[in-house]
């Protein structure tokens, strides 16, 4: 006589109904999970392209607002800045609209690196101004 342990009829049917809901449910929530990870990837790379731009944005108003630097001076200061970055803070434009004798104001657009789909055309423009040095004899006003 064999023994059969007791099991009751409800586990014993059940099993063949729940074959597969593990890996079903997998695929369901894999690529939910996978795409809140490149959103978060994707949000850490626009933080960091922010970082660069405005760090390249400082770096180019201190160079041209130098006693007797060019609007030039600044712009090739941000591009030098900038290579270094290569695609992740891609430059797209270097604009002094807004500079007079007085301030030295520059903006700069970027193209932060893209990981997920569509977020490739996004840039992200940073803007700085600051007064020019000039000369004031000892003595004189500021």
């Amino acid at each position: 006589m064999i023994h059969r342990p007791c099991v009751p009829a409800a586990l014993r049917t059940a099993a063949p109904r729940d074959r597969g809901a593990v890996v079903l449910g997998l695929a369901i929530v894999f690529p939910i999970v996978l795409t809140a990870v490149m959103l978060v990837v994707q949000a850490s790379l626009w933080w960091y392209a922010d970082q660069v731009a405005l760090t390249a944005l400082r770096e180019g108003v201190d160079a041209g607002r130098v006693r007797g630097a060019t609007a030039e001076d600044g712009d090739a200061r941000v591009r030098e800045f900038l290579a270094r970055f290569g695609r992740l803070a891609e430059l797209q434009a270097v604009d002094h609209t807004g500079s007079d004798a007085e301030t030295q104001q520059m903006t700069v657009t970027v193209r932060p690196q893209s990981v997920v789909p569509f977020f490739d055309r996004l840039t992200i423009t940073e803007t700085l101004s600051a007064p020019r040095e000039r000369f004031v004899p000892q003595g004189g006003r500021q």
